[in-house]
């Protein structure tokens, strides 16, 4: 595990003062799904961002000048461009616990990931919380998801987070039903948001064009949001609100999600019936 406190200050003291904290499996993860948070806390003294990255990006894809980098030179490079990320974004402490990505999808590593996880949610307590959501459809993502649950059901209730969102990478959310949609604005400190994705060299200079590809959905989803009046907002990113989830230690991962798809079906076959 390592911790990076940009401002300097002691690590317990970094900790205590995280008031948004992002959980996502792996480094630029943070970036796409949390803007909200990091632009919330961003130059303000009375509220921190703190970000977790849970794997080590040795298993990341290799692109263009990338192509030949060995396993332990892309781990360096990606935990340098995370922290050049929360320097950038001014975080109140970047966390990165070094897993790989098998290990993460492994259960033997299941206990493990979910206590590091326990620990810095117990020595942060956030406000608000960040994660992937269930419904993502990239493995690694759903894995720390679940570690993340397994975490936050293990701390006291008076302790959990007041907000806990499921945000979207590897799917979007806007098939949401609007009434189970949380529309989160991102439309402000528009060049922090361009600089905090370009730090990801290695993912985009081989073509997978992150960078672009974060921005335009972000637009699109201001514009799509609401048909019958003008757009709100320069850019949302869509969650799941999973208060429920984290609140009801009986309901499972797969009951939620079964409930969310049959509000979706609904919605879609009702909008045909009155049609």
């Amino acid at each position: 595990m390592e911790v990076l406190v940009p401002d300097g200050v002691g690590t317990a003291e970094a900790l205590a003062r995280v008031t948004h904290l992002g959980i996502g499996a792996h480094q630029d993860d943070l970036e796409f799904f949390a803007f909200h948070g990091i632009s919330q806390c961003f130059q303000k003294e009375d509220q921190w961002f703190g970000g977790i990255t849970c794997t080590d990006g040795r298993g990341s894809v290799r692109q263009g000048s990338y192509s030949g980098t060995s396993d332990d030179e892309l781990k360096r490079i990606r935990r340098d461009e995370q922290n050049r990320a929360a320097e950038l974004g001014q975080y109140g402490a970047m966390i990165q616990l070094d897993y790989s990505s098998v290990q993460i999808k492994a259960p033997k590593y299941q206990e493990t990931v979910t206590e590091d996880i326990r620990n810095l949610l117990e020595a942060t307590k956030p406000r608000v919380l960040y994660l992937h959501n269930p419904a993502d459809k990239h493995d690694t993502h759903v894995a720390v998801f679940q570690r993340s649950l397994d975490a936050l059901r293990q701390i006291p209730r008076e302790q959990l987070p007041a907000q806990v969102f499921g945000c979207e990478v590897w799917r979007d959310l806007d098939w949401l039903p609007d009434d189970l949609k949380v529309a989160l604005p991102v439309g402000n400190h528009m060049d922090l948001q361009r600089d905090l994705n370009r730090v990801f060299d290695s993912q985009i200079s081989g073509g997978k064009r992150y960078d672009l590809a974060v921005m335009g959905r972000r637009r699109a989803h201001a514009t799509f949001h609401e048909a019958h009046s003008a757009d709100q907002a320069e850019g949302y990113t869509f969650a799941m609100d999973l208060n429920p989830l984290v609140q009801d230690a009986s309901l499972s991962t797969e009951v939620f999600l079964e409930g969310v798809l049959k509000v979706f079906k609904e919605d879609i076959l009702k909008r045909i019936a009155r049609t």
